[in-house]
């Protein structure tokens, strides 16, 4: 794979690569299962994140709508784990595609353009669109400056780094630093996971 080249050139991401292997990112296909769930995830461990997210798609019968997110009652939706909060925002992004405010079928080319749309619907700030930009569009050059995982995987790898520096650090990995965040969550043992 190309990527693996790129990064190669970076030591301590060529040992990364050398120890987690080849790793790929695909489309997921369900913008709007995968919207839910990161919201579900937001502040959460990944664990914690996944028996919360099992509980909510159970609760539509494993079938994650819009039209199913408002059939279920608030009160369903808190008892699955979910904040007053996240109740709140994953009802704002069942209504943006219900009004057609998010158009799966239409998403803009450029990733700052995907940034800004998703980022009007209240609940999904930038965190969340950077992970739907990796893990839902499958784009390659995505880094998210505002994730702990991240961070802390670069000062446990590079040492403590100011923003600035973890931005120069973040650009030498591009047109691949999606690639280099999963092999970085990976040195924490932590994927997240769409």
């Amino acid at each position: 794979m190309i990527y693996k080249e790129h990064l190669s050139k970076d030591p301590v991401m060529a040992k990364l690569i050398a120890e987690h292997g080849e790793i790929t990112i695909t489309p997921s296909g369900d913008y709007f299962a995968d919207l839910v769930s990161q919201i579900v995830g937001q502040q959460l461990s990944v664990k914690v994140a996944e028996v919360i997210n099992r509980r909510v798609v159970d609760l539509m019968g494993g079938e994650v709508t819009p039209q199913n997110i408002q059939k279920l009652t608030d009160e369903q939706l808190r008892g699955a784990g979910l904040s007053t909060g996240k109740t709140k925002y994953v009802r704002n992004i069942a209504e943006a595609v219900e009004n057609r405010m998010l158009d799966f079928d239409n998403l803009p080319v450029q990733d700052e353009d995907v940034i800004a749309l998703l980022t009007q619907v209240k609940g999904i700030g930038r965190w969340t669109a950077e992970m739907f930009l990796i893990f839902s569009l499958a784009r390659p050059d995505v880094f998210s400056h505002g994730d702990l995982g991240l961070k802390n995987a670069i000062g446990k790898l590079y040492g403590e780094k100011t923003r600035a520096e973890v931005e120069e650090l973040a650009q030498t990995w591009s047109p691949f630093r999606s690639y280099a965040s999963l092999y970085l969550w990976q040195s924490l043992d932590n994927t997240p996971k769409s």
